[in-house]
């Protein structure tokens, strides 16, 4: 893809002659050319890899934008500053976008940092891997493996963290001397040293000086800056595949669409089984937007257990439901001829939808007593419960201890595999007087960076999370958790912003498709398959599944309400993942 990139350190400027030479030879083999050189860092791109000159040397790769969209092409827009740290600072606090920043450090020669951008996904990609001073970091794993720089081989140990803790994104990947920089953080490597840090963090936004006082203010703030990022890339999208599933948050990018020119054809997608038709609702946002809506069928016969990954993959993130909606949406690209997907992926987690009592209880610990008796009874609406059992979850949420961001699994998995020290996310560190609310939906936001290694068409056809973005995440982070449920409603300060733009169908539903019938079904048409999937695998041959509990579970029939198979699902992902690496 044009954003492709590797970016080479070598030991030292003397040791960057015969060996670069090499390596240049075999990326313009792959169509990259040397985009920058500074020191002992040389980085290769795509002939269109968009870049963007620093003041101090340094260079941006990707896109970056102004909180009102407009691309910024010109380096000499941003402020002269004396120091690389200000000039990343500047950056992060001024401009939002899809990046990295690679700066050397004129004071300490041969040093270099390099940052990426916050957003949660629709971001550049960063792996690396730099051990003695020497290494690369790239958007493409697949690149080093080619340039003979790096040779896969699985961290088995990342492999039982990943069993453990399935839903945690962490900077380890599946493969060995191999991490992830995530968004937000910046890598800093000086000599032999290596070191990461946290740049930008989401608690800076629910901090109390920050918060919206009034509903409209927030939703003011929140419909400018949805729409911003919307608009900021369809500016250079010629034409878009909009997956509208006819919910709250993907109509709400449809309405940001509305009067584009560019070429839009909305695709929804059904099941065989009841629980994901919501043809109603995305057929009425098409049509305000003029467009007809295209629908494609999630057959059992296209969803498999076996399947190549892509090779940019570096973790077990892609499951069958993950893969038989990849293979849709990307059919329908193809026959359609879009060239970027747009998403309404992360809207409930940016738009604060919560499933417990914490927006009351955060009302109770942060405001008067007025304000918890209106989020009591908003409390109340959401869930359709009386207030007085509202008052008794909230206040029961304050009495326990604040909830863990962890949540270990230990279903099928071999006692002595089991993996019992987490490993943190750096938007995990919650400050000591953080509201329960507040610490659900970031770590919930944590959680979305995982969407974009879910879904293998981004790999040929940009994937746009607009609703992830920066400005939107700051935005909807400084509205506190009880404003979210105003008058009952969950979303509510989205559903305010946008209240002029959304048929009143979609506006004003509560309810969310769900693909657990079809999941059910699935397992149920593949229960033998799966079985030997598993018992059959690399998994088991490292004696990391509890084969007993394993067919013990399979020779029952599946009661009404369980869902452990879903775990059997996980299982298979982690698994496949495996089965197509060395």
């Amino acid at each position: 893809m044009d954003n492709d990139y590797i970016a080479i350190l070598a030991p030292s400027e003397e040791h960057t002659g015969a060996k670069l030479t090499r390596l240049a030879d075999t990326f313009h083999a792959m169509g990259m050319v040397v985009r920058y050189a500074s020191g002992r860092l040389t980085l290769f791109g795509m002939k269109d890899l968009s870049t963007l000159p620093l003041p101090g040397g340094g260079i941006l790769i990707g896109h970056l934008f102004t909180q009102d969209g407009i691309a910024i092409r010109n380096g000499a827009r941003l402020q002269e500053s004396s120091s690389p740290t200000q000039i990343q600072q500047h950056i992060l606090k001024t401009y939002w976008g899809s990046y990295l920043i690679i700066q050397p450090d004129m004071q300490d020669p041969g040093a270099f940092t390099m940052t990426r951008a916050p957003s949660a996904a629709g971001n550049i990609p960063c792996v690396w891997s730099i051990k003695n001073g020497a290494g690369f970091l790239t958007s493409d794993v697949s690149l080093a493996v080619r340039a003979l720089l790096y040779r896969k081989q699985i961290n088995w140990d990342f492999i039982a963290h990943c069993l453990s803790y399935p839903a945690i994104k962490t900077q380890r990947t599946g493969f060995v001397e191999l991490a992830e920089l995530l968004p937000g953080c910046s890598l800093r490597t000086s000599g032999s040293k290596v070191s990461v840090r946290q740049a930008w963090s989401p608690w800076d936004f629910v901090a109390r000086e920050h918060r919206y006082r009034d509903l409209h203010d927030a939703a003011d703030h929140i419909r400018h800056a949805v729409e911003s990022a919307v608009h900021a890339r369809a500016d250079v999208d010629r034409s878009i595949l909009l997956e509208l599933s006819g919910g709250l948050d993907s109509s709400i990018v449809a309405a940001c669409l509305r009067n584009r020119r560019e070429h839009i054809v909305c695709c929804n997608l059904v099941t065989p089984v009841p629980g994901v038709d919501e043809r109603q609702y995305a057929g009425q946002m098409a049509r305000q937007l003029g467009v007809e809506l295209h629908t494609r069928h999630l057959d059992f016969d296209n969803a498999c257990f076996d399947f190549a990954p892509p090779p940019n993959s570096v973790a077990p993130t892609m499951g069958p439901l993950q893969h038989v909606i990849d293979k849709a949406i990307e059919a329908a690209a193809e026959y359609y001829d879009a060239d970027t997907y747009y998403t309404g992926g992360g809207g409930d987690s940016v738009f604060c939808y919560l499933r417990t009592a914490a927006p009351s209880a955060d009302a109770w610990r942060a405001h008067r007593f007025g304000t918890a008796i209106t989020a009591a009874r908003d409390l109340a609406g959401v869930h359709q419960c009386t207030v007085w059992k509202a008052g008794r979850l909230a206040l029961s949420k304050l009495r326990r201890a604040p909830r863990s961001p962890f949540h270990q699994d230990p279903t099928f998995l071999a006692s002595s595999s089991v993996c019992a020290e987490p490993e943190a996310h750096p938007w995990f560190a919650a400050p000591p007087n953080a509201l329960p609310g507040d610490r659900e939906r970031i770590f919930d936001l944590a959680g979305n960076q995982l969407f974009e290694s879910q879904a293998a068409r981004g790999y040929r056809r940009p994937l746009r999370f607009p609703l992830l973005s920066q400005p939107v995440m700051e935005a909807c982070l400084r509205a506190p958790s009880w404003m979210w449920i105003t008058e009952g409603k969950n979303r509510a300060v989205a559903r305010t912003a946008f209240s002029d733009l959304l048929p009143p169908d979609v506006l004003n539903r509560q309810s969310k498709a769900t693909y657990m019938s079809y999941l059910g079904a699935l397992y149920e048409r593949n229960k033998l398959q799966v079985e030997d999937f598993l018992l059959s695998g690399r998994l088991r041959s490292q004696d990391l599944l509890d084969t007993h509990a394993i067919r013990s579970f399979f020779s029952m029939p599946l009661s009404s309400g369980d869902r452990t198979f879903l775990r059997m699902f996980e299982l298979c992902m982690v698994e496949n993942w495996i089965r197509h690496q060395p």
